[in-house]
């Protein structure tokens, strides 16, 4: 595997690469990132060359979150990439990524941006998709792979690359999973030992949500106030566990919007979107209906 952690040498690596898949980390590496290293090889095929990016990106940081503790675990993610099979690490820093002030940012549609995750962390994906558009433009891959869990990251990668036009297919990976359950997160190293035995709660909840749900709606009985019902009810399970939910939701999966009273009973495909802080670490995670 090569490193490069210039621009110029970036482009002198991919000179004549063929198919670029690639997938864009901020480091501290777990089996979730390297399963997306081996789908993006899956795509492009052994004469293709599959790129990931390890940068820690301050423009996604909210002012009470601390950049500067983010773990930097650099010879280790280079080690599991190197033994995924990635061809290519391209790992800047600030002076690369940022060579002056990024005065210029992606700013996402905000019907999408600013509810749940972007109603909690507010300019986050502004910092997200101006990286993203950034490493795009650097890499010029014609795959990018990126993880369901981080569900609304997704659909705004998505929608960015689609209304840019931008020369690159978005593919979405399904979550990797412990076997209990516990979506993989670099945020699950902040997890005390009964922080960690507790954590698999929010899948089972959602889970719960969604049986609920489908029951609902399978008896003609799911109304938005039934939702509310069901997704209080959620939230009422995990703050009793020791949790502190954000929310619990369910969603039109095409767009995160609300489903309209038709679409609740119909065959709209929904999704139950949950995040909430268990101790320290705030976790995400998320089921379709």
């Amino acid at each position: 595997m090569r490193i490069e952690d210039s621009l110029e040498g970036l482009r002198g690596a991919l000179a004549g690469a063929g198919s670029v898949g690639f997938v864009p980390t901020m480091g501290n590496l777990h089996a979730g990132h390297l399963a997306l290293v081996r789908e993006a090889r899956r795509l492009v095929g052994p004469e293709g060359t599959v790129v990931a990016s390890v940068f820690v990106n301050r423009l996604q940081f909210g002012p009470n979150e601390d950049f500067d503790k983010y773990p930097r675990t650099f010879e280790r993610d280079a080690a599991l990439l190197r033994e995924t099979g990635c061809d290519l690490l391209f790992a800047p820093d600030e002076t690369v990524m940022y060579p002056e002030p990024q005065a210029f940012h992606v700013v996402p549609d905000p019907a999408l941006a600013s509810t749940l995750e972007g109603a909690v962390r507010p300019g986050h994906f502004d910092g997200v998709c101006t990286v993203v558009m950034k490493l795009f433009a650097m890499v010029q891959p014609e795959i990018g792979v990126f993880g369901r869990k981080d569900y609304q990251q997704l659909m705004l990668i998505r929608g960015m690359a689609r209304q840019f036009a931008l020369p690159v297919r978005i593919v979405g990976h399904d979550t990797v999973r412990e076997a209990d359950g516990l979506a993989l997160s670099s945020r699950n190293g902040y997890l005390t030992a009964s922080e960690r035995s507790e954590a698999p709660s929010l899948n089972r909840v959602l889970r719960g949500t969604v049986d609920a749900v489908r029951a609902a709606r399978a008896d003609g009985s799911l109304t938005h106030e039934a939702l509310e019902r069901i997704e209080a009810a959620a939230c009422n399970e995990l703050a009793a566990r020791g949790w502190k939910p954000d929310y619990i939701t369910l969603r039109r999966q095409r767009d995160l919007h609300v489903p309209t009273n038709a679409e609740l009973l119909g065959d709209e495909p929904l999704v139950v979107l949950g995040a909430a802080r268990l101790g320290t670490p705030r976790l995400l995670d998320n089921v379709e209906v």
